[in-house]
Parts: C-alpha cells; sequence; structure tokens
C-alpha cells in the first residue's frame, strides 16, 4: 500500500506512541488530585505543555489545550461574541470548521478574494475591513492546495488598521487568528513573526495523537468557554486534562520542528519526481494546482480535466494507492470543493481533482511507483471515455504550467512564503 494523504491523517510515530504509553497506565493520575503522586504528574503536564508552546515561540500560559483543531477554531471565534455587531472576514479557501464558525458567531461574515493559485488577494483584504470587523481568520496553508498565506503581511495591514480606527475614536479591536494545521510539520512558526493574536496547532497533522489540539491566545484577548465544568484550562475548557494525548502532541510538535528543514528537502524532491514521472506518462495533460513559490512541500494537488477523479480513487485503492480527492470531511459527503471553486476551476476541472501529499512513510520508490500508476489508471479512464484515441490527445488541460523548476521559497524571519 501507498499511503499518499498525509494532510487528512498522519501515523503517530513510534517515539510520540512511546511518550504518551506510561500515562495509560501506571502514571494515571488526575493532575488535579490532591496527593503527591498527582502533584508530581500536574508538573510533567506543565512541563510538556510549556515545551509545545515553546515550538512556536509562546509560553504555556498562552496555551489552551483543547480536542483538536475544530475545537480550536470554534473557542477562537468566541471572540466575537464580546461584540454583538460584529463582522467576521475569512479567506474564501478556508476550512469547513471556520467558515462554520464564522456563520455561527459573526453577525455578518465577509470573505476576502484568492487569485488562481489560492493566494489571497491583499488588496480585496484591504477594502473588504469595515468599522465592525472584528476577527480576521486566514490559515497560514490551504488544506486542499498547501499554498501559504504571506501572514505578517496581513498583520501589517491589521496594525495599520487598529492605529487608523484608535486615531478616529473607534475602539473596536480587530484580531488575526490563523490555522496552522497544515504547516506546523513544514513551517518553522513563530507567533511574534506572524503576528497573530490566535493560532490553532493539530496534533493529528505532525504525527501524533488525533484528539488534542490548542490554541495559542494572546495577552490581552478575551474568549469564552465553549464547554462548562471544572474550570480547566484557564477556565476556557473544562474537563479532566488529557495527560497521555497531551504528552503525544507534545513529543510530536517538538519532533516536527527539529525536522522542518531536512523534511522539506526531501519532499520537495518528491514532488519535482512525482511532477516529472506524471507529465511524462500521462496522455491527457495534468494541471498541477496551486503555487509553487508558496506552496507546503509535500502538497501535489493535480487536475486532469474531463475525467472523474472518484473513479479514479476507487480505481487507485484497487491498485494499492491512496489518496484522496480534497478535504476528507467534504468529500465523505460528497459535496463540490468550494476552495477549487475559489480558485476559479471549472465544475469540469474540479470533478478531476486529486489532492496529493507525502508524508514520512513515503520513499523515492514508491513516489515513483504512484506516479506511474496514477498516469496509468488516468489514462485507461481517458480512453474509456474517448477523451485520448491511442497515443493522440484529443483534449488537453489548460495552464499546466510544466517543465519548470520546481522551487519554495520560504522566509526564514517569517515562516511563510514572501509575496
Amino acid at each position: 500500500m501507498i499511503y499518499l494523504d498525509f494532510a487528512a491523517a498522519t501515523p503517530v510515530h513510534p517515539k510520540v506512541l512511546e511518550a504518551m504509553l506510561p500515562y495509560f497506565s501506571e502514571n494515571f493520575y488526575n493532575p488535579s488530585a490532591p496527593y503527591l503522586p498527582a502533584k508530581h504528574l500536574r508538573g510533567e503536564y506543565e512541563m510538556k505543555k510549556a515545551a509545545l508552546a515553546q515550538t512556536i515561540g509562546a509560553k504555556s500560559p498562552d496555551l489552551v489545550i483543547t480536542a483538536g483543531a475544530t475545537e480550536s477554531i470554534n473557542l477562537a471565534f468566541t471572540v466575537l461574541e464580546n461584540y454583538p455587531d460584529a463582522e467576521a472576514l475569512i479567506l474564501s479557501t478556508e476550512h469547513a470548521s471556520v467558515r462554520e464558525s464564522a456563520r455561527h458567531f459573526a453577525k455578518t461574515v465577509g470573505e476576502i478574494a484568492v487569485d488562481s493559485t489560492g493566494l489571497i488577494d491583499l488588496k480585496d483584504l484591504v477594502a473588504k475591513i469595515t468599522d465592525q470587523a472584528v476577527l480576521i481568520s486566514v490559515a497560514i496553508a490551504n488544506n486542499e492546495l498547501g499554498t501559504i498565506q504571506p501572514l505578517s503581511e496581513i498583520a501589517e495591514i491589521i496594525r495599520r488598521t487598529r492605529e487608523k480606527r484608535l486615531s478616529s475614536g473607534n475602539l473596536t479591536p480587530l484580531y488575526l487568528h490563523s490555522d496552522a494545521s497544515q504547516a506546523a510539520s513544514l513551517l518553522d512558526l513563530s507567533v511574534a513573526r506572524l503576528g497573530v493574536d490566535l493560532l490553532t496547532l493539530n496534533s493529528a497533522k505532525v504525527y501524533g495523537p488525533k484528539g488534542i489540539g490548542a490554541l495559542y491566545i494572546s495577552r490581552g484577548v478575551k474568549l469564552s468557554p465553549i464547554s462548562y465544568g471544572g474550570g480547566q484550562e484557564m477556565g476556557l475548557r473544562s474537563g479532566t486534562e488529557n495527560v497521555p494525548l497531551l504528552m503525544g502532541f507534545a513529543e510530536a510538535s517538538v519532533r516536527a520542528k527539529s525536522h522542518v528543514s531536512a523534511s522539506r528537502k526531501k519532499y520537495e524532491k518528491y514532488n519535482q519526481l512525482f511532477r516529472q514521472i506524471l507529465t511524462e506518462k500521462s496522455l491527457v495533460t495534468p494541471k498541477f494546482l496551486g503555487n509553487k513559490k508558496h506552496q507546503l512541500a509535500n502538497f501535489c494537488p493535480i487536475c486532469f480535466d474531463g475525467l472523474d477523479a472518484e473513479r479514479l480513487i476507487f480505481k487507485l485503492e484497487d491498485r494499492g494507492i491512496l489518496l484522496s480527492t480534497g478535504a476528507a470531511c467534504a468529500a465523505s459527503k460528497g459535496q463540490k470543493s468550494h476552495v477549487l471553486s475559489a480558485i476559479g476551476l471549472t465544475d469540469s476541472e474540479i470533478t478531476g481533482s486529486l489532492r496529493v501529499t507525502f508524508g514520512e512513510l513515503n520513499t523515492e520508490e514508491q513516489i515513483r511507483e504512484a506516479a506511474s500508476v496514477i498516469a496509468e489508471v488516468a489514462n485507461q479512464e481517458a480512453k474509456r471515455i474517448g477523451l485520448v484515441s491511442g497515443e493522440v490527445v484529443l483534449k488537453e488541460s489548460h495552464d499546466t504550467e510544466l517543465g519548470q523548476e520546481i522551487s519554495t521559497e520560504f522566509s526564514q524571519d517569517q515562516g511563510v512564503a514572501h509575496v
């Protein structure tokens, strides 16, 4: 089996599992209990939470531990409850959890446009910030395209807007939230350099356990709890702390941060090799989606215009290759991707789109095999429906940008791509 859907889920790394195991058995205590073993456990919990916070340049009190990225995002959007007429601005390609949270908590929601590669239109952002805007949410890297957004530039726009508001007597705050779920294992993140007020983290994307995440909260930002009880996590997330998962989450995040550079180089090599083989062997010219200069190195979303990606996925699974058409939550409902619609793809192009994402389980041999098999299966489908005849291509995708060197330009200062 060749797994190529690491944007959906990553396996728990053996060292992460090893770090978790003692806390399921001999060290099982409730960290809020009064006796000495529990107090020792509390100390270990806080130490690991601090290590997790340090991976983004924060401190332990700045983090609230949650049950995953979706809960973190919902919690972040509670900042809007303090302002009855609050408007939220979100990128048009944001994950469903951001879109639904915005609709639930904001009085009005505006969407910021992106270009054909999924990169934010900064002029559109500036034009859409109203006096009632309280929260702007832009993921560092998109979950379907891998497009990396210029967070520091967005933060600077927000800073200037705040100054203008103060000078005019408008005391309405303006906050920046970002979902770093896809980015944490491939970008060196720092909340100070990014300029965010709220940052969502997700263990399941960094080879940690599922069911745990975190929300970074800048000092002065007031949120409201979405669950009530014993008042754990500074009163924002009641419930007994999940010590084993926190141990795993911290271990995975520290490990991911230490491997950022090596992982990026490996995936850039895989990506270039995959594109080259797929292009050479496909009868229908593949269209590679996203922005190559501003894209996570392990992302290679592709489109075979005129083919049915769902059929391709089933046939590829029969050949031992697992991948998806996009976000798992949307694909499972059979919904058309709003991300691909936002970048201007036609219905035919959306129907023919696949999301390929590489990960630690992959080898160069697997990449070669996967690219060859995907091309073979796509060719078979193209012939079956009459899209190609023999070796003659009757219909091609447009705008392929093939034959160019794959390069990802990262800023060591910002942790995001330059625009």
